[in-house]
Parts: structure tokens; C-alpha cells; sequence
């Protein structure tokens, strides 16, 4: 039984390998689309942040005294 596995997965391997390529996972994830989401996101805090810096200072700074206020 294992004479009949073994050369399935081994002739996977050498097919992969006689490309030129290593083997690789599937699980192994779209790292482009982690990159562009990742880029795109600080694109957008840093718009935000440049639009209404001022007022999310000044939200964070009231928010701050009043629970200093409360305590």
C-alpha cells in the first residue's frame, strides 16, 4: 500500500520542482492583496487626519478631561 502513495506524492514534488519553484502551501495567502489593503488603509488615516486633525485632538483632548473630571 505504501509502494502505491508514495509515488503520487513524490512525482507532485519532482513536477514542481523540475519548474524550478519551490514547494509552496496553499494556505500560504495573497500577500499582494495584504500589501495594497495595508497601503490603502494609512492612505485613508493619513487623508482623514490631514481633513479634521484638529477636531480628533480636540475630541481626544475633551475626552481625556472629562474622565480626569469624573475620577
Amino acid at each position: 500500500m505504501l509502494a502505491l502513495t508514495a509515488p503520487a506524492r513524490s512525482g507532485r514534488r519532482t513536477q514542481h520542482r523540475a519548474r524550478g519553484r519551490r514547494l509552496t502551501r496553499p494556505d500560504r495567502g495573497d500577500v499582494p492583496g495584504w500589501v495594497l489593503i495595508t497601503v490603502m488603509t494609512a492612505a485613508l488615516v493619513v487623508g482623514l487626519w490631514a481633513l479634521a486633525g484638529e477636531a480628533f485632538s480636540s475630541l481626544f483632548t475633551d475626552s481625556i478631561n472629562k474622565v480626569r473630571q469624573a475620577g
